[in-house]
C-alpha cells in the first residue's frame, strides 16, 4: 500500500507542473490590459510602462513563469494588483468558505444519489425507478446558475423563507444558525447536478452487479434482499461509486464559481470572478492553481481509497511496476 501511494505521489508531480503552466498561460493570454484597469483609460503610456516594469510584465513569458513558479514553491503567491494585498491573504480565507459549501453540497449529493440509485436498482423498471431516471435527467441537465436563480426567486423573493445572498446578515448576523440559513440555497443549487449524476451511476453499477451469478446464488439460498444489497452488491460496486463521488467533489471544489456569484457567497470562486473582472493576474493565477491542486488531491484520495477497498487494484499496480 505504501508503494502504491508513493507511486501515485510521483505521478502527481508532472501533473501539478502541467496545471501550473496551464494556469499561468491562461491568465496571460486572456484579452485585456491590467494597466488600463489600474490607471484608467486616460493614463499616459509612461505611467502604464512604470506599472509593467514594477510587476515584471515586460519580461518574456518563460521568465515570468519561472519567477512565478519559484515564488509558488516558496509559498509566495504574489501580491494582488487590484487590492494591493498578498494573494494568500485573499484566497485562503475564501477557500475555507468554498470548502464548506463544496462539502455540504457533496454530502447532500451523496445522500440523495446513493439512496435513490440503490433503491431504484433494487426495484428496476418500477415507478420509483422511472421517477428516478426522469428526475436525474432533468436535474443533471439544469445549469447550476439557472437553478440557483429559480431558488432565489421561489424561496427568497416570493416566500421570503431563506436569505438570497452573502454568508451572514449585515445587521445582527454572524452566528452558526445565520450561516446555515445562508448555506441552504447555495448547497441545493450546487448539489443538484452531482446528486443526479451519482444516482444514475449508482443505479447502473448496482444493476450490473445484481445481474452477476453470485447474486443469483445468494437469492436462491433465501438471503434477504437488504443483506444482498448491503453485503454483496454494494461492496462490489463500491470502487466505481467512490470514483464518481470523488470526481463530483472535485467538480464542486472548482465548479461552484457560478453558484458563488449568484448567491454572492464569499468563496474562492467569487474571488476569482472579481479578479477576472479587474484583470488581477496574480489573484487569477493563485485562485486557479488552488482549485486545480484541490481537484488533483481529491483524485489522489479516490485512488488510494479504491486501492484500499479493492485488492485487485493493488495487485495490478504491483505487477505493472515490475
Amino acid at each position: 500500500m505504501t508503494r502504491f501511494i508513493a507511486a501515485r505521489l510521483l505521478m502527481i508531480i508532472p501533473i501539478l507542473f502541467g496545471v501550473s503552466f496551464f494556469v499561468f498561460m491562461l491568465a496571460h493570454i486572456a484579452p485585456g490590459d491590467v494597466t488600463i484597469t489600474l490607471t484608467g483609460p486616460y493614463a499616459t503610456e509612461e505611467t502604464r510602462e512604470k506599472i509593467r516594469e514594477a510587476y515584471g510584465l515586460n519580461d518574456s513569458l518563460p521568465v515570468q513563469y519561472g519567477r512565478w513558479l519559484g515564488h509558488i514553491l516558496e509559498g509566495d503567491f504574489g501580491k494582488s494588483i487590484a487590492n494591493r494585498r498578498t494573494v494568500s491573504d485573499l484566497i485562503f480565507p475564501k477557500f475555507a468558505n468554498t470548502l464548506s459549501l463544496a462539502v455540504t453540497s457533496a454530502a447532500l449529493a451523496y445522500v440523495i444519489g446513493l439512496f435513490a440509485g440503490i433503491f431504484a436498482a433494487s426495484r428496476p423498471y418500477g415507478y420509483f425507478d422511472r421517477i428516478t431516471i426522469a428526475s436525474t435527467l432533468m436535474f443533471g441537465s439544469i445549469p447550476p446558475f439557472w437553478f440557483g436563480l429559480l431558488l432565489v426567486l421561489a424561496f427568497s423573493l416570493s416566500l421570503r423563507w431563506l436569505p438570497a445572498t452573502g454568508m451572514t446578515n449585515l445587521i445582527g448576523g454572524g452566528g452558526p444558525v445565520d450561516v446555515i440559513l445562508h448555506l441552504i440555497l447555495p448547497t441545493i443549487a450546487a448539489g443538484a447536478a452531482p446528486a443526479a449524476i451519482i444516482a444514475r451511476t449508482v443505479r447502473a453499477t448496482m444493476l450490473e452487479v445484481l445481474s452477476q451469478n453470485y447474486i443469483k446464488v445468494a437469492r436462491a439460498k433465501g438471503i434477504r434482499r437488504g443483506i444482498i444489497l448491503r453485503k454483496h452488491a454494494l461492496r462490489n460496486a463500491l470502487p466505481p461509486i467512490a470514483t464518481i463521488c470523488g470526481l463530483q467533489l472535485g467538480y464542486l471544489m472548482g465548479g461552484v464559481l457560478f453558484v458563488e456569484v449568484i448567491f454572492a457567497w464569499p468563496g474562492i470562486g467569487y474571488q476569482l470572478w472579481q479578479a477576472i473582472q479587474a484583470r488581477d493576474i496574480p489573484t487569477i493565477q493563485g485562485a486557479s492553481l488552488i482549485i486545480g491542486v484541490s481537484f488533483v488531491a481529491v483524485n489522489l484520495a479516490v485512488d488510494v481509497f479504491n486501492a484500499f477497498t479493492d485488492p485487485k487494484i493493488r495487485i495490478s499496480e504491483g505487477v505493472r511496476s515490475r
